[in-house]
């Protein structure tokens, strides 16, 4: 029986597969796509990303249900949260300009099956946000024309009574879609282009709506009279952030585009601080007139806008609304069909998915395959599906690429600079130099032993200390944790940050409501989890950092990404538990494919030499210096035989 246990090196090799880290070109510039994409065109790509139909329908439903004009602050605490994981894909974006977003940043700092769940997380998060978008574009345009489009289908289609199924096949949504997907097809540029229509029509609406909103603005309508600023207190603004915040999501989009921008190492820190400004201060001054307008407890949360203007005696108003709203609709669009096929051509060029989805056109330069599968995939949902109940599926997707990342940033900040050696010729063997010591070519070749060996001669009174080792100011006091390799103390500390970020989360969202703890236990617990979450970020801060690089890097980290992982984290809590089902299942059907398909065709996979028995010995004399022969041995014939003997092998060196 023990014998089909599986052995402890099998154990740690298998480990060591799911954690390796991708391995990036010398020339990050390099790429198959086409590099046409400025600044400005990376900012629009921003703003469609995340002023869409929210800024019409989002600011009248908090206003009214949860914030009442006490929204705009619930905007601005969702700006600066947003702001924490903007600026953590930025400095990613600037340093890593290759597409897959989230995917790519956690692959190239974390390892590979983290990274290939947040890809598909992603994945299913741009379909279901894509064809969510198109049923509402639907269903506003339909209301436009007094839902003639909903009666005639439903009279000549019929009505379906099947569970997870709409009501009726959506057929106009699923036939913008396709023409989406055929202008997404013929290039970046004219992508570009056609968002940047939309977008110019949709912040003229919204430069019209501020406008005559500030010139019928009413003070009165934040009075006592009308239930005041914060009718529903603190609680509510918080809880109107909670909501507010997944109006900023579409950020992202600039990060998935950095490989088609001109000089990403500029223009990708820059679009993401214009375009989430831009995107904050629409949404807060909207917010603004719309309460200002109209008694907030009077909106209608299905179109304040268009309502408030109607009422004010301005109905012709409402059609430049709606305008606006379907190009608004229109950008976010064109957003979700610009992301997805980049992330799943960026899983495919990796080998953890299809390598199919990697071909790129030759004419157009994007990946058409992709495109084109993955838009019609979205039009059958938006075709068939009742997307209301997958639609908070989105945010815990969002959230866990937002965690991983503000994690990842940690971890590579701490990190040394890896320079790759040249790979070995197939079929050689490293031969060994007798009277020398190791050179750094050998320890490469071996960076499983290498990458952990400690000299013993170390120059402890060097002034210049490389990231991940500990800071002189703190050895006299953390001697014992000098010891270790550099960076390894850090991503501890990360782990054990994360794991106190879940348990204190936990407390305050469940410790009240669902535990019933008593008073002194809830206390209890929260201060033992945050000791641990601010004694990981205290160990974390303790240690050498990477400064002096050339591109964007975020301000006061650990510190930043910190707070954005308990802001992340608490979020995802405060979802329902039918979405955390829904995600567990997803996350099953990912594992089946990573296991299936992605670790045996992972680049990474072809990149690591054959497995060899190796044996090293490692002798440490008096003088303090250290040692390392090591010896490639021939599997023995006989699988009872166990081991080689290295004495014979010893022998005959």
């Amino acid at each position: 029986m023990a014998r089909w246990l599986p052995r402890s090196a099998d154990l740690t090799r298998f480990c060591q597969k799911l954690n390796r880290v991708k391995t990036l070109e010398d020339n990050m510039m390099e790429t198959s796509f086409n590099r046409c994409l400025s600044t400005i065109d990376l900012t629009l790509l921003g703003i469609g990303g995340m002023v869409g139909s929210g800024l019409y329908v989002l600011t009248g439903t908090v206003a009214k249900e949860i914030a009442g004009p006490a929204v705009i602050v619930s905007f601005i605490i969702a700006g600066f949260a947003s702001l924490l994981a903007a600026l953590c894909y930025a400095e990613f974006g600037a340093r890593v300009p290759k597409t897959g977003s989230a995917y790519m940043f956690t692959y190239v700092s974390v390892g590979e099956i983290w990274a290939f769940l947040i890809g598909w997380n992603v994945l299913l998060e741009y379909m279901i946000g894509g064809a969510a978008v198109a049923r509402a574009w639907s269903g506003y345009l339909d209301s436009v024309f007094n839902h003639k489009i909903k009666n005639f289908t439903e009279t000549h289609v019929g009505i379906w009574q099947v569970p997870f199924l709409a009501r009726y096949p959506d057929f106009l949504a699923a036939a913008i879609l396709l023409v989406a997907t055929a202008f997404i097809s013929f290039g970046a540029k004219v992508s570009s282009w056609l968002n940047h229509v939309f977008s110019a029509i949709s912040m003229g609406v919204i430069l019209f709506i501020l406008i005559m909103g500030f010139v019928l603005a009413q003070p009165k309508n934040w009075s006592a009279q009308e239930g005041g600023f914060a009718p529903y207190g603190l609680s509510g603004i918080m809880a109107g952030t909670a909501t507010c915040f997944y109006a900023f999501v579409g950020f992202d989009v600039i990060a998935a585009s950095s490989e088609e921008a001109r000089n990403p190492q500029r223009a990708v820190p820059r679009a993401i601080a214009f375009s989430l400004g831009l995107a904050t201060g629409a949404y807060i001054l909207v917010s603004v007139v719309l309460t200002l307008m109209v008694p907030w407890h009077t909106l209608d949360p299905d179109s304040a806008l268009a309502d408030a203007f109607y009422r004010r005696g301005y109905a012709w108003a409402g059609f430049l609304v709606a305008a606006g709203s379907i190009c608004a609709m229109n950008t976010v669009l064109l957003s979700n069909l610009f992301s997805l096929p980049r992330i799943v051509y960026a899983m495919a060029e990796d080998g953890l998915f299809f390598r199919v989805f990697s071909q790129v056109h030759p004419r157009t330069q994007v990946p058409v395959i992709g495109i084109v599968v993955f838009g019609v995939l979205m039009a059958l949902l938006a075709l068939v599906f009742d997307l209301e109940a997958l639609v908070q599926f989105l945010s815990i997707g969002t959230l866990l690429a937002y965690t991983f990342v503000a994690a990842s940033i940690i971890v590579l900040r701490f990190q040394q600079q890896k320079v790759d050696a040249p790979a070995p010729a197939a079929g050689s063997r490293p031969s060994p130099e007798p009277h020398e010591g190791p050179s750094a070519s050998e320890l490469k070749e071996y960076e499983s032993f290498s990458d952990k060996l400690q000299l013993v001669d170390r120059d402890r009174s060097k002034e210049h200390r490389e990231p991940g080792q500990l800071k002189a100011a703190f050895e006299p006091y953390l001697e014992f944790l000098s010891d270790f390799y550099p960076g390894e103390v850090v991503t501890v500390a990360v782990v054990t940050l994360m794991v106190s970020a879940i348990c204190l989360c936990s407390i305050l969202v469940f410790g009240n409501t669902h535990l019933h703890l008593p008073t002194w236990s809830y206390s209890l617990l929260l201060v033992l989890f945050s000791l641990g979450f601010l004694l990981s970020l205290l160990l974390i801060w303790a240690h050498e950092q990477q400064r002096g690089t050339q591109t964007f890097q975020i301000p006061l980290v650990p510190l930043s990404p910190a707070l954005s992982i308990v802001l992340n984290i608490y979020l995802m809590l405060k979802l329902s538990y039918m979405t955390w089902l829904r995600f567990a299942v997803w996350l099953l059907l990912g594992l089946l494919v990573y296991f299936g398909y992605g670790i045996w065709h992972s680049k990474e996979n072809l990149r690591e030499p054959r497995p060899q028995r190796v044996s090293a010995r490692y002798v440490v004399f008096p003088s303090g210096s250290l040692e390392e022969r090591v010896q490639a041995v021939q599997p023995s014939a006989q699988p009872s035989a166990g081991l080689p003997d290295t004495d014979t092998d010893d022998g005959k060196r």
